[in-house]
């Protein structure tokens, strides 16, 4: 398994590089299968942010879906603990959760490993002169004359329940996860409320003239 280290605003010392080839063999033994863990380190310069002034953040790039965790504290050491642990945990649970589908759904097992590598990006093509192609297969773009710079990334996507979702948007650890409703066919969006409360916008793609509904509905 490699390990991509990154600094922004901050020198990675021999020390902490070596440091973390210890800490992050744990993931290896979770997640056999992986590829990659990529981590950035950050320093933020502010003094009113001392107390939070490391983050780390820690991606693991494997066949199935992306699981990433970060967190921040005072010094690099400890931010690493903090988002180790979430990281390590998010790999348990995915881990358990293949185990349970396979018990569940044994003649179909495989097909679960080709469902979430379909969910890997698809690297954009660069048509226009102002686009930008980036290492991650994202596209920044320049809103015409004005400094507003967009960055557009293309997935494809396989119809999931809204279960699958929230789990997908643990597992990464974001505050909300677009997906394609399998029960509905519509572009749907997931989202953290508060606590382990969600919701769930969902669009409902009109044809011809408007009516007088709108077409998007939200579950809160």
């Amino acid at each position: 398994m490699e390990i991509v280290v990154a600094g922004r605003h901050t020198e990675i010392s021999p020390r902490f590089r070596a440091h973390l080839d210890g800490k992050l063999a744990k993931v290896e033994q979770l997640a056999p299968r992986a590829q990659r863990v990529d981590v950035l380190v950050s320093h933020e310069p502010n003094p009113r942010q001392s107390g939070s002034s490391e983050r780390v953040e820690l991606t693991v790039v494997d066949k199935g879906p992306v699981i990433r965790a970060e967190a921040s504290a005072d010094d690099a050491y400890g931010a690493l603990d903090l988002a180790l642990a979430k990281l390590l945990e998010r790999l348990r649970r995915t881990r358990e959760r293949r185990r349970e589908h396979r018990k569940s759904v044994p003649a179909t097992a495989a097909d679960v490993t080709d469902l979430a590598e379909a969910t890997d990006a698809v690297p954009a093509d660069e048509t226009d002169a102002d686009a930008r192609t980036l290492a991650d297969g994202s596209v920044e773009i320049a809103l015409g004359d004005s400094p507003v710079v967009i960055r557009e990334k293309v997935h494809r996507s396989v119809p999931m329940s809204l279960d699958d979702a929230l789990y997908e948007m643990e597992l990464v650890g974001h505050d909300f996860y677009l997906f394609v409703d399998a029960d509905t066919g519509h572009p749907s969006v997931a989202y953290r409320r508060h606590g382990w409360s969600y919701g769930v916008i969902k669009l409902d793609a009109a044809v011809g003239a408007p009516t007088a509904e709108p077409p998007l509905h939200s579950t809160v």
